[in-house]
């Protein structure tokens, strides 16, 4: 293997997506933002699509753009773009790329790149209904629609989707749900006044899709939950899709009473086999981790001792004589034992999109699918078992 990896299980996500897709008469829109949540954005696009889904959603235009350079054909929405993106815009629109507008500029740069173009642009209106986030303000809201309805008989302009994002969904029952849900028909019901009438009516996220099914409409969009990270509770047979490990660097016999890494923060107790791990903050190891995050060789647990670097941090691995090379995992699905990306983030006190998000490029991405035609030839480096 590579000094270190990300193992990615394409046929886990393929199978998560058509889970998810079974739990709603909905279409599904699979978001592949932030290189699919660090999972590799292209083949990860395709395991979902493979598995049912009918969209692709993304932050930004760059990741719809690579999406169409690899011969991704299928909808896709990107969502966050600003002022400066005239030629971004540009190409997205030429690339048949639906865009999200959230303001009255936003429109006005569509409508003049359309036109510029002689192209149709396909958009969706975002209403921000109480996330006080991305969207349109609810008191710029009617004047957005009629803008939008104009230029609909001006260029052409398509309002596909009009959508909106919740604040807590992953709180089931939490009050600002269905305050949410309130706003969202009364952004629907004037829209309707003001002659815009989508084909696509969107707002639930991977948590709503699995608690709230009156929130579906007529699109969800699943994010972590295609990676097998359900972000509320609850056994939904889906599996973590990334496996994160690496080689021993280095294996040390030290005396008790040695300080180990920076600060001397851990210090050995007796005599013992000290670990290199060639991963650090640089690669996405969260120097927040250091003293506490967990880690499995052989299969038995240890955790991190003394501080997380830029690029190694060290394990204490007592008296196991343990050779250079060996291999150590760090987090994974969980069923041979190993720690998973969920209970790294509960030790950390944070939420396991960061864990596995974080994780950079210098990290090897390794991809494994046991279906017959994944067309995987340009991606996979190595196989998996």
């Amino acid at each position: 293997m590579s000094r270190s990896e990300a193992l990615i299980d394409l046929a886990a996500i393929r199978s998560n997506t058509s889970k998810l897709k079974a739990m709603t008469q909905a279409q599904l829109l699979a978001v592949v933002k932030a290189d699919a949540y660090g999972h590799g954005l292209v083949p990860s696009a395709r395991a979902a699509l493979r598995g049912g889904a009918n969209w692709l959603g993304v932050a930004i235009i760059d990741e719809a753009l690579e999406l169409r350079a690899h011969g991704v054909t299928a909808p896709i929405l990107a969502w966050l773009w600003t002022p400066g993106e005239e030629e971004s815009v540009r190409r997205a629109i030429a690339g048949g790329i639906d865009l999200s507008v959230n303001s009255i500029w936003a429109l006005e740069m569509v409508a003049a790149q359309s036109r510029a173009l002689d192209t149709p642009a396909s958009v969706h209106l975002k209403i921000d209904t109480g996330l006080s986030r991305n969207g349109v303000a609810r008191d710029d809201w009617r004047d957005v629609l009629l803008a939008a309805a104009e230029l609909v008989d001006q260029i052409d302009l398509r309002i596909t989707g009009i959508w909106s994002h919740f604040a807590y969904a992953d709180s089931p029952g939490h009050a600002t749900i269905d305050r949410q849900l309130v706003a969202f028909e009364q952004a629907l019901a004037e829209a309707v006044e003001c002659g815009v009438v989508p084909s696509l009516r969107h707002i639930a996220n991977s948590a709503a899709l699995l608690t709230r099914p009156d929130a579906h409409y007529d699109m969800v969009r699943p994010g972590i939950a295609l990676y097998g990270l359900p972000p509320v509770p609850g056994n939904f047979g889906l599996t973590p899709a990334m496996t994160l490990r690496a080689e021993l660097a280095l294996a040390k016999k030290v005396a008790a009473g040695e300080g180990v890494s920076y600060g001397h923060d851990y210090v050995t107790s007796s005599a013992t086999t000290l670990g290199l791990v060639p991963l650090g903050y640089a690669d996405g190891i969260p120097r927040a981790a250091s003293s506490i995050a967990p880690l499995q060789l052989r299969g038995e647990r240890f955790q991190i001792n003394g501080r997380v670097c830029m690029d190694q941090f060290v394990v204490d691995l007592g008296a196991i004589d343990v050779q250079a090379g060996e291999v150590v995992t760090l987090f994974g699905p969980g069923i041979g034992g190993e720690p998973t990306a969920t209970e790294w983030a509960d030790l950390l006190g944070t939420i396991d999109y960061e864990i596995v998000t974080r994780i950079g490029p210098r990290v090897r991405r390794v991809f494994s699918d046991d279906a017959e035609d994944t067309d995987l030839a340009e991606f996979v480096e190595d196989s998996v078992g």
